[in-house]
C-alpha cells in the first residue's frame, strides 16, 4: 500500500481551514493532514521535506503588516524556502498575497478602501486559459473575500482578473499556485465566516442573505471545479507528488 501523502496547512483563523479542499485531496491520495496556526506554532524549524503539499490559507490581516504581526516574517521565510525547493505550494487569499510578497511583488489595499466580497466569475487571461484554472473559464462564480491585492511577481503571468481586482491568480512554474479567491470555502459552514467577519461585512454593507443564497446555489459546482483545478495542477507537479 502506498504511503499516504502529507498536507501541511498554515492557518490564520480557525474557521478558514482547508474546507472543501480536504475531501478533494483525500480522494487523490493525501491521508496525513497537519495544521500549524500562525502566531502560535513555531515555523522556523518545520521540516518541509516531509510535506508533499504546503497550503497557506487566508485571514484578515495584511501581508505587509510585519510591525503588527511579527510572525509574518517567519511565514515569509517558510514560503521562500518552499519556493526555492520547487515543491508544491498553494496560497489562498492572504496566502497568495504572502507568496507574492515572498517573490518581491508589492501587496497593498485596494483603491478607495474597496472590498471584493461575494460570488462572481473570473475572466481568465490567455495564460489562465492554458493553466490549472481552465475549468473556471466558462464563468463559474467563485467566492471573493478580500480588501488587499497583489501585483504579479516578476517572471509570472496573471491568470485571472475581475472588474474590481486586476490580478486574481498567478503560478510559479508548475509547483506553486496563488489564488486571491476561494474555491475551498464550504457552503455548509458559511455561517462561521459570517460570524467571524461580522465587523467587516457590516462596514462594507454586504447583504448576508445574498451570500447565503449564492453559497447554496454555487456550492456543488464549486466543489466539482475545485477537483478539476487540482487535477490539472497536480498533473504538472515536478517529480513525485
Amino acid at each position: 500500500m502506498p504511503t499516504p501523502k502529507t498536507v501541511l496547512a498554515l492557518r490564520h483563523l480557525a474557521f478558514e481551514d482547508l474546507g472543501l479542499l480536504r475531501p478533494v485531496l483525500e480522494a487523490r491520495g493525501f491521508g496525513r493532514f497537519l495544521t500549524l496556526d500562525a502566531g502560535v506554532d513555531e515555523l522556523r524549524d518545520v521540516d518541509l521535506d516531509a510535506v508533499d503539499l504546503l497550503v497557506v490559507l487566508g485571514g484578515p490581516i495584511g501581508a505587509y503588516d510585519d510591525a503588527l504581526y511579527p510572525y509574518l516574517k517567519d511565514e515569509l521565510a517558510l514560503i521562500q524556502r518552499r519556493l526555492a525547493a520547487r515543491r508544491p505550494l498553494l496560497g489562498i487569499c492572504l496566502g497568495a498575497q504572502l507568496m507574492a510578497r515572498a517573490l518581491g511583488a508589492p501587496v497593498r489595499p485596494m483603491a478607495h478602501g474597496r472590498k471584493e466580497i461575494g460570488f462572481a466569475p473570473l475572466t481568465l487571461t490567455e495564460a489562465g486559459r492554458d493553466s490549472a484554472l481552465a475549468p473556471l473559464a466558462l464563468g463559474q462564480p467563485v467566492l471573493h473575500w478580500h480588501g488587499d491585492q497583489f501585483e504579479i511577481p516578476a517572471g509570472c503571468a496573471s491568470l485571472a482578473t475581475t472588474p474590481l481586482c486586476p490580478h486574481q491568480a498567478f503560478a510559479v512554474e508548475h509547483s506553486a499556485l496563488g489564488l486571491q479567491f476561494h474555491l475551498e470555502s464550504d457552503p455548509a459552514r458559511l455561517e462561521q465566516w459570517l460570524i467571524g467577519h461580522a465587523g467587516e461585512l457590516a462596514q462594507a454593507r454586504i447583504p448576508l442573505d445574498a451570500l447565503r443564497r449564492d453559497a447554496i446555489t454555487h456550492g456543488p459546482a464549486l466543489q466539482a471545479a475545485l477537483g478539476e483545478v487540482m487535477d490539472r495542477w497536480m498533473a504538472g507537479w515536478p517529480g513525485p507528488a
